[in-house]
């Protein structure tokens, strides 16, 4: 399958979309999105708009059983992105709140085999959102190069709140990268100085080492300076002068006694000789760089010979995330355009949807407050009645026993 929309101006094709999809035509998903059968307990997606909602009738892919792993992907025409810019885009949505799961996606080459998807499947790149309590909620940015996976040095913040929000991994041909969130620039850079997939352009010098003259020291004692005399004389501690022996000591049979040590005031403690600049000091050594052999120049980085396939290949303690609005294209600018639609379009009948919703569960909260103390009432009454009657019993019989 190849979806292609190309953006028109002037009469020039500007821009190829090599995959697009928003599930607007209902259950016609289930056959391009293809369950993988590498094992037979993975968790099922169903199309569903969830329950925080602008628009009913708009669904995604969303995650539908808790403590699963997922595997299921969607094939493209095959292409390369030599020579093009290219964007990687989807929507996340987590409806649930999520605790602990993926948000993200994976790439990959054409000759990918959907059936087979699994947790070890090579890819070209993963991207999005990873949360798992309150230490993990970054943004994934890993490729895979020459046969190794090479993770983002930099540390990029996800959202998570319960809201729809586009991710975006920009490629460009420069070696250059960029990360949007609801196309908003959050992370740029260089691929070559963000990810270690290239050894790097200098190393330290294995010949050289620090002399062994090396001055390290930035002060030294004064030589003029020297410990006053007496500065040794008075104790550390000294009998406490305020003591008083108890009334009932017995030296028989408790000793002699002795009044406790307490820090003495006049101690001085160790001398030290006043530290003054060393005039020998050269200041910290630097271990000086040479070429490094071993560093190749790669102008193609941010290119892969393979695209073919996008998958969701993700863990979930807590179900109910919502994904939508996948677009690979060549077109950087215009997926920008896109996410911001898609956010607009959403968000502020999302957050409408979000506040009935904790309204009316504060509400119901109330009144099952309301309802317990009520309850809580009716036992203080019923229990003083039986006070008032078992008083009344016990009187009655103090009475005869009186008599």
């Amino acid at each position: 399958m190849k979806l292609v929309f190309p953006t028109l101006l002037a009469g020039v094709a500007l821009a190829d979309t090599y995959f697009k999809d928003d599930f607007s035509d209902g259950d016609a998903w289930e056959s391009r999105w293809i369950q993988s059968k590498h094992k037979d307990d993975y968790g099922a997606f169903d199309l569903h708009a969830g329950k925080i909602v602008a628009d009913a009738d708009n669904k995604g892919l969303r995650t539908s059983q808790d403590a699963k792993f997922y595997a299921r992907s969607a094939k493209f025409d095959g292409f390369s992105n030599a020579g093009k810019d290219i964007a990687i885009q989807f929507s996340v949505k987590h409806d649930q709140k999520i605790d602990c799961g993926g948000g993200y996606v994976k790439v990959f080459p054409a000759d990918f085999e959907p059936e087979d998807l699994h947790g070890e499947s090579s890819y070209n790149l993963m991207f999005g959102p990873d949360i798992c309590g309150y230490s993990t909620k970054k943004v994934h940015v890993i490729f895979n190069y020459e046969g190794k996976n090479h993770l983002i040095k930099k540390e990029i913040k996800c959202k998570d709140d319960q809201f729809t929000h586009v991710y975006t991994l920009a490629l460009r041909q420069d070696n250059t990268y960029e990360v949007f969130i609801d196309g908003e620039s959050e992370k740029k850079g260089s691929l070559e100085e963000d990810w270690d997939m290239l050894a790097p352009k200098e190393i330290k010098d294995p010949e050289a080492k620090k002399p062994e003259d090396w001055v390290n020291d930035k002060e030294i004692d004064d030589p003029e300076d020297s410990k006053p005399e007496g500065w040794d004389d008075e104790p550390e501690y000294v009998a406490d002068p305020d003591a008083e022996k108890p009334e009932d000591w017995d030296e028989e049979m408790d000793g002699e006694w002795e009044a406790p040590m307490i820090n003495n005031p006049e101690f001085k403690g160790e001398w030290a000789a006043k530290k003054i600049p060393n005039p020998d000091y050269k200041g910290p050594w630097v271990h000086p760089m040479i070429a490094n052999p071993e560093y190749k120049e790669d102008a193609n980085l941010y290119s892969y010979d393979s695209w073919g396939a996008i998958g969701l290949d993700l863990w979930q303690v807590k179900s109910g995330t919502i994904f939508d609005n996948f677009l690979i294209n060549d077109d950087i600018d215009a997926a920008i355009a896109e996410a911001k639609a898609v956010v607009e379009a959403s968000r502020s009948g999302e957050e409408a949807a979000k506040k009935e919703i904790d309204d009316a569960e504060e509400a119901a909260a109330k009144a099952a407050e309301a309802e317990a103390g009520e309850d809580d009432d009716e036992d203080d009454e019923d229990l003083d009645e039986e006070d008032i009657d078992d008083d009344f019993e016990d009187d009655e019989f103090d009475g005869h026993d009186e008599l």
